[in-house]
């Protein structure tokens, strides 16, 4: 899991029109990744939503969004269109990079242990390196947080 200070590890993956996106694609912006669990649901609308509505700050600070789940491209497309989201989702239908980043893991609903995703966000320099992570945060606090660190960094 890349922490603060680390490079973050490149990644390739399919976005919304089944088109390849690499993280190194952005060297030279700023990168605001963020993962959530299922498209079209309450908690993941508010966190897509909220970084949808800051985009003027975050283009201003030379920044990019980018959100990853483990939904197909068909879902991801639909989400899309839907809410007008300005900004690429990424598949990760078999959740490596979801894992590699610290944020798949244990969850529980209803005394019910399973496996998901653990809503989170990295934010990203110019150069690859993680200036941020947070794991385990509420939406509102994800789409604050990450969008301050891109208008101060």
């Amino acid at each position: 899991m890349p922490a603060a200070g680390e490079h973050a590890p490149d990644f390739a993956l399919p976005n919304q029109d089944g088109k390849t996106i690499k993280l190194s694609d952005y060297r030279g912006k700023k990168v605001i990744l963020f993962a959530y669990p299922k498209a079209d649901t309450p908690g993941c609308t508010t966190q897509a939503c909220g970084f949808a509505d800051n985009m003027p700050k975050i283009e201003a600070g030379n920044a990019v969004v980018l959100g990853i789940s483990p939904d197909d491209g068909k879902a991801l497309s639909k989400w899309k269109a839907k809410r007008s989201l300005p900004y690429d989702l990424l598949s990760d239908t078999e959740h490596s990079v979801l894992e590699q980043w610290g944020a798949w893991g244990e969850k529980s609903m209803y005394g019910k242990k399973y496996m998901g995703v653990i809503r989170s966000h990295w934010v990203i320099d110019e150069n690859g390196v993680v200036l941020e992570e947070s794991i385990k945060v509420s939406p509102e606090d994800s789409v604050e947080n990450a969008t301050k660190w891109v208008v101060k960094a």
